[in-house]
């Protein structure tokens, strides 16, 4: 293995880690001159009470303030257009996120309409942005999404029954104040679903034929974090410790995919949510074991790696990297909801060649035709 003959570049944003971080976002907000605030959300984390405790830190700092939370799982084309409407009319001129995936993707979608016109469906793929977005500051309430470090937006086409990916610098967020005690009210299927998400992004930038000593240290030290928290914050959703050790291995992950890119695994995911509406954490992780076996050839050398990620084990090989990654999922509750579904002949084919289409598909150590991909998922769905 070989590093240096190939130039690299690494895009990553201010952040501010650890609990109680999640009430700098006044002062931030000061920092940049925002005067009105799009406050971006949706209904879950409303509930949860930690918008509401963002609103009184927005008004002991005398910054006004919109609230748009009409953003469900796989944020909605129409949910991004909507929330620039809101932006424009009550003349934003900055934005805050408190929330997981779907709201910062949401907001992405938001500044990129804002500052550049058009339809969101318009930025498909890597650098067609012309304009940077408004200033963008994320609250996550999630571990294992990165997006308030990345510089990736997935939205969902409900038209097309697609998800697209836009892939530009000009999305990664100003500053993300990564508070890990916003995760402990998360239910068990989500704190395994994030966790697991950020699991895969860690493992497909670490086989990423885009990725680099920098992604590669990002990466290694993620894989130990969550293997090790994930089991304890899923037996004791309270567990501070665990959920700060979750947060820091959803940030290195994300700090390495969005800088190494990802994989099929990724690809297909995208595909399955684009035209079921699926869960995206859920779908990488029973992606992901078939997805690294049919990579095992040509990412051995790199998935070697791992073997410091495990204290005390046997010597590994893929096999047992495959198996070790089906227990955890297991272990934290994720069953294989795809199995015994086999989509029609029409949707197989859908599937297969939007994943083909998807930007993430590149950087895959193996390239991937249309009858592999298409096995893939009839052995997913037949399991």
């Amino acid at each position: 293995m070989t590093y240096g003959e190939d130039l690299r570049k690494f895009v990553a944003p201010e952040f501010v880690f650890g609990v109680g971080a999640r009430f700098q976002a006044g002062q931030y907000l000061r920092n940049y001159g925002i005067r009105k605030v799009l406050l971006v959300t949706d209904n879950g984390v409303m509930e949860a009470g930690w918008v509401k405790q963002i609103i009184q830190t927005l008004e002991q700092s005398n910054i006004d303030y919109t609230v748009f939370s009409n953003v469900t799982p796989n944020p909605r084309h129409y949910q991004v257009m909507e929330g620039a409407d809101v932006y424009m009319k009550h003349k934003c001129n900055g934005i805050l996120v408190v929330g997981g995936g779907s709201p910062i993707d949401a907001a992405k979608g938001i500044g990129i309409v804002v500052n550049n016109g058009g339809n969101i469906l318009d930025y498909e793929g890597v650098d067609e942005i012309e304009h940077p977005i408004p200033p963008l500051i994320c609250i996550p309430t999630t571990a294992g999404s990165s997006a308030d470090v990345s510089q990736f937006a997935i939205i969902s086409d409900r038209d097309r029954k697609v998800k697209i990916a836009i892939i530009s610098k000009t999305v990664v967020p100003d500053v993300s104040l990564i508070d890990p005690e916003t995760t402990i009210t998360l239910s068990k299927e989500l704190t395994a679903a994030t966790g697991m998400d950020a699991l895969t992004h860690s493992i497909e930038a670490l086989v990423s034929n885009a990725s680099s000593p920098i992604t590669d240290m990002h990466c290694l030290n993620s894989i130990k974090y969550i293997f090790d928290a994930l089991p304890k914050a899923i037996n004791d959703l309270q567990d501070i410790e665990a959920r700060i050790a979750m947060s820091m291995g959803s940030l290195l992950a994300g700090l390495a995919f969005s800088n190494a890119s990802l994989g099929v695994v990724h690809a297909m995911a995208h595909a399955l949510g684009g035209l079921f509406d699926l869960p995206h954490g859920e779908c990488n992780a029973i992606l992901l074991p078939y997805v690294l076996k049919y990579n095992e050839t040509l990412a051995a050398e790199k998935l070697s790696l791992m073997k410091g990620c495990f204290e005390n084990e046997q010597a590994l090989d893929t096999d047992w990297l495959i198996n070790k990654v089906q227990q955890l999922s297991d272990l934290v509750g994720i069953e294989n909801s795809l199995a015994g579904t086999l989509p029609s002949h029409e949707e197989l084919n859908k599937l297969v060649a939007n994943t083909l289409n998807d930007a993430c598909i590149v950087t895959n150590p193996r390239e991937a035709n249309s009858s592999e991909i298409k096995d893939l998922y009839e052995s997913v769905f037949r399991k």
